[in-house]
């Protein structure tokens, strides 16, 4: 490998390994916002059927998050 490719390819394995980082740090906040907005529905009526619904949506959410999370995290460390 060239030197000129080989910097080529450091680059993009730097800007990969930002651009996972910046979508792990994305994720993260929505986790950090999904499980706010639960808590806040725990306090609600449970009987309430907007209640349940918003709560079985966000649970759908975050668990999405996590999972998108977590891929992200393995990829990252894959990579290095």
């Amino acid at each position: 490998m060239e030197i000129r490719e080989k910097r080529k390819a450091d680059r993009q394995i730097n800007m990969d390994h930002k651009l996972i980082q910046d979508g792990a740090t994305q994720l993260s906040r929505e986790v950090e916002v999904l499980e706010s907005w639960l808590g806040e529905l725990e306090r609600e009526d449970s009987l309430d059927q907007a209640v349940a619904d918003a709560r079985v949506a966000y649970n759908d959410m975050l668990r999405s998050r996590r999972e998108m999370l977590d891929a992200l995290l393995s990829l990252d460390k894959s990579r290095n």
